[in-house]
């Protein structure tokens, strides 16, 4: 039976809003005349739970809240969570480098973690002595990175560049490199937070190539990522935080599906917005959007044609502005993207709109990505998860069909037979 390297018993993590530091004098002062008198720290009996979408009234906020799970040897744990949902503060907390208010965690062997892209390179050091640096503060003996030194610079894939200032670098080659020394580390435990998505795509199938090799040689890997496909790859279990809670832990499959489940937005597929919201800025206000089947029905089906657009509000005079669509799978893969041609926009409300045919989105659920742009890649807005519809098949909801039509595109083409006389 598989050993526990990693146990999180009650551990939870409370912080001080709107302070650099975590109290005040005064509430120091509180915390030692309780402790004096053999009470609880009156401190822990207060703070929300944390929940970005409300403001809230107390100065205190759980970041994380009574946490339990244990990680076997071997293991792949990803955890997954909205932003802000405490995934990067456990790790920080499992990595040493912040400590719980309450609770406690054990952990069984060498700990590498790669938690910011370019944590512990100095800027004016080259690469090979940032290699050193890096490679020495993560616990590494100066003879094991002189072993590794050529291939780690060979998995990043900056030799050309290894003796330049990593100043010069771009954040792409920063994390390439930093990965590259934590994962040779041979860690007992590698730690990876959501900074992969810095790298191209050659490099995260490399990183997520990396991660499986160090755990199929017994090793444990606890990985965050808002990239589900990868998730859904590598890891053996999923830990789903919820505002600061950990709501479920489990099958991957399972798990992820709980996940989405809960980041289903407004089940209407019209929206309008009579407030200000997280969609406006000085230049632009987004009023309304919709998915809508443009042939009279209620649901929306795969041979159903879908129109989807948006109302906004432009607040100045731009040179050059269009609206892109992402419409991607519910793993956060790209079916296909679209634009408008782009031209100059005047103040006022606007509606831009698009249609997709019918027979051409696959029987599953969509999540909409919407960028509103100007001067050709200057990013005026963008509503990320805006929207989430699921398009459906009437043979599979009529018992008709079991099986399963794979990708997130199914158009209908002209295909012809013909029999070839010989």
């Amino acid at each position: 039976m598989s050993q526990n390297v990693i146990e999180v018993i009650d551990l939870s993590k409370q912080y001080r809003l709107g302070q650099v530091g975590t109290t005040t004098l005064s509430d120091d002062l509180t915390r030692w005349w309780y402790k004096l008198k053999g009470k609880e720290d009156p401190f822990l009996k207060v703070g929300e739970e944390n929940d970005r979408s409300t403001k809230g009234e107390s100065n205190y906020v759980w970041a994380l809240k009574d946490l339990n799970f244990s990680v076997k040897k071997g293991e792949v744990l990803g955890i997954v969570g909205n932003n802000g949902a405490g995934k990067s503060t456990l790790l920080k907390i499992l990595s040493r480098t912040t400590s719980p208010t309450t609770g406690l965690y054990r952990i069984k062997g060498r700990v590498a973690s790669l938690l910011e892209v370019g944590t512990g390179f100095h800027p004016d050091l080259t690469g090979r002595e940032n290699v050193f640096l890096n490679g020495a503060i993560l616990g590494m003996t100066k003879a094991e990175i002189k072993t590794n030194f050529d291939e780690i610079v060979a998995f990043s894939g900056v030799e050309r560049y290894i003796d330049t200032p990593v100043k010069r670098y771009s954040s792409g080659m920063y994390v390439r490199l930093a990965f590259a020394v934590a994962a040779h580390l041979n860690p007992d435990i590698l730690i990876v937070d959501e900074v992969l998505a810095v790298g191209d795509l050659d490099f995260q199938k490399k990183c997520l190539g990396k991660m499986k090799a160090v755990s199929n040689q017994g090793r444990t890997v606890l990985f965050v990522s808002h990239n589900l496909s990868a998730v859904k790859s590598l890891c053996s279990q999923v830990a789903f935080i919820d505002k600061g809670k950990l709501a479920e832990i489990g099958d991957t499959e399972k798990i992820i599906n709980s996940y989405l489940n809960n980041n289903q937005q407004d089940s209407s597929l019209r929206r309008l917005f009579n407030e200000e919201n997280e969609f406006e800025n000085e230049e632009f206000k987004l009023l309304e959007y919709w998915v809508l089947p443009s042939n009279g029905r209620e649901n929306i089906f795969v041979d159903s044609p879908l129109k989807i657009g948006f109302k906004f509000r432009i607040k100045k005079q731009l040179f050059s502005f269009y609206t892109g669509v992402h419409v991607n799978d519910l793993y956060e893969e790209c079916a296909f993207i679209t634009t408008e041609i782009p031209g100059p926009i005047g103040e006022g409300d606007y509606e831009s709109s698009f249609e997709i045919p019918s027979h051409f989105l696959n029987d599953r659920t969509y999540v909409i990505d919407a960028y509103f742009v100007k001067n050709g890649n200057d990013i005026v807005m963008v509503a990320k998860k805006l929207i989430k519809f699921e398009v459906n098949d009437v043979q599979r909801l009529e018992g008709q069909f079991m099986g399963e039509y794979i990708g997130s595109v199914r158009p209908k083409l002209n295909w012809k037979t013909t029999k070839i006389n010989t």
